[in-house]
């Protein structure tokens, strides 16, 4: 890497050193790049497959991990022409090849990306993060314009940790589009001195003539920054309700005379940043969820800490492992919301602790209900779903522990560990093992599922892969998948034919047993 590639590396960790400070901060999905340290199961988290191979559309192959033998990796920074390829997962990790995205439109794949919703989705989040991160050629027009669209999709992800080590590969300095975001990214993560100094010495890279304000008073220069807001203002580059917020934070004496905007629900990085400034921080929990971030190292109080993490894990931004740790840290000290959860967690980790099944039990139920309420059910399968299924339960414990199984990454696994107790059960086990056609269907979401594994894709999905256009075609089947998750088991089936019809079998099978148990239990 270039000493100005090293530059934006060092300063985009500072700035969000202290987002990522807390329990378990080095297991987030992908910050600085620590899928080298995951074992080959982990990697399924991201619906990762073993190689492009696997992706050919004329020859589907479950994703099977050979060995956990560590890829050497060699990072270099890409030229401005090729900066849209630039990605944290090379294709011999994401199995995807390098032509994913080649025969695509720029413009057509950046809207498909904006248009994804995967909430409520943990399968489809994986996914996307797979493709957002995935090192391969760039689609027509190289403009670095779909380079950008990934980037504000893992922003509004609230991937901020993900988004920044992509920026680090780029030369930012040299790009003001990638260099706003490297400094909202800072912003988000804290005051951004870091950032500042680089604008501050680059002033043509300013976003607006505010965040120069700002960051020449960061620097430590008052009154060029006092300067350059009167004449922003006067020239019309500034607003009067950025002047006014910025004249309160460079002068807190003048703010009482002022008439200060109210906190906006289009909030910038920076407008919460100059809010918290004075003494009048903004909750993130009104605010996008990358803003989550700022409330993880717990400054804001631990129910606040709790709240962001629960959001961000959510949205498959942070480790659920990240999550359970804040639950533990301390006592609950009221009850309701938060604090239920926080004590059923407490309570369940005690039970598992002393290893008494009838207390195990009586955990499982009530940190189930919780969960299932705050939509953490597959969150908490993954953390505690191996552990779980080598309990002996009995009665309704034992029918969640089997659902805590089939929601966790080894699904396939514990599925022939644990007895199923219901038709439902019965369909998801053979589903989990990739046979579904040799259960009973038990409902129609069922029956949608057995005819997307025993299906081929639609045709105009087809005659896509049949034009090179991978990519593509995952994205549209992924909208696909966001269908059948509001009920459409025709968009769902052909979502499932087509993941299986490019290699993402682990994908498919996620999707469609978290389709299936979480609608079960909605």
């Amino acid at each position: 890497m270039r000493a100005d590639g090293l530059l934006l590396a060092g300063l985009v960790q500072l700035a969000l050193a202290g987002s990522l400070a807390g329990p378990l901060a080095a297991q987030d999905p992908l910050s600085a790049i620590d899928w080298l340290d995951r074992q080959p199961q982990e990697n399924a988290d991201f619906g990762l497959v073993p190689d492009a191979a696997a992706l050919a559309p004329q020859k589907p192959e479950p994703p099977v991990t050979k060995d956990a033998t560590r890829p050497e990796i060699i990072v270099e920074p890409l030229d401005a022409p090729t900066v849209d390829a630039v990605g944290l997962l090379p294709p011999h990790v994401t199995g995807f090849p390098q032509t994913l995205w080649r025969n695509s439109d720029t413009a057509q794949l950046a809207d498909l990306l904006i248009a994804q919703n995967v909430d409520g989705q943990p399968a489809m989040q994986s996914l996307l993060f797979a493709l957002l991160l995935a090192e391969a050629l760039p689609p027509e027009p190289a403009d670095g314009k779909f380079l950008v669209a990934r980037i504000d999709r893992l922003i509004a992800m609230g991937a901020i940790a993900q988004a920044a080590e992509l920026l680090a590969l780029t030369d930012a300095k040299s790009d003001p589009a990638l260099f706003a975001r490297v400094l909202d990214l800072s912003l988000l993560a804290g005051p951004g001195v870091a950032a500042c100094e680089v604008l501050a010495a680059q002033p043509h890279l300013a976003p607006g003539a505010d965040y120069r304000v700002y960051c020449l008073a960061q620097s430590g220069n008052w009154d060029l920054a006092l300067t350059t807001l009167i004449t922003g203002e006067a020239l019309g580059d500034i607003s009067p309700a950025q002047f006014n917020l910025l004249l309160a934070f460079l002068d807190p004496e003048l703010a009482e005379e002022v008439s200060v905007p109210p906190p906006s629900l289009r909030m910038s990085p920076l407008e919460y940043r100059l809010h918290e400034a004075m003494g009048e921080p903004v909750p993130t929990h009104t605010l996008p969820r990358a803003f989550a971030n700022a409330d993880l190292p717990g400054d804001s109080g631990w129910k606040a800490q709790i709240e962001a993490a629960e959001r961000l894990v959510r949205a498959g931004a942070i480790s659920e492992q990240r999550l359970f740790a804040f639950y533990t840290a301390n006592d609950p000290s009221a009850s309701g919301g938060v604090w239920d959860r926080a004590e059923a967690v407490q309570r369940f980790e005690r039970a598992l602790g002393e290893g008494d099944a009838e207390k195990i039990d009586r955990a499982l139920r009530q940190v189930w209900a919780v969960m299932s309420e705050a939509g953490l059910l597959t969150a908490f399968a993954k953390a505690y779903g191996d552990t779980l299924a080598s309990v002996e339960l009995t009665g309704t414990a034992a029918g969640l522990q089997m659902e805590a199984a089939l929601l966790s990454p080894n699904y396939e696994r514990l599925s022939r560990r644990i007895e199923p107790r219901s038709l439902l059960q019965k369909f998801a086990v053979a589903l989990a093992q990739g046979r579904p056609d040799e259960a009973t269907a038990p409902s129609p979401r069922a029956r949608a599922i057995a005819e997307g594994f025993a299906n081929p894709p639609p045709a105009h999905l087809q005659a896509l892969l049949n034009a090179g256009r991978l990519g593509e075609v995952i994205l549209r089947a992924m909208s696909l998948a966001y269908q059948g998750h509001l009920g459409d088991d025709k968009a769902l089936a052909e979502a499932l034919s087509t993941f299986r019809a490019v290699g993402l079998e682990d994908t498919a099978r996620r999707a469609a047993l978290q389709s299936l148990l979480l609608a079960a239990e909605g």
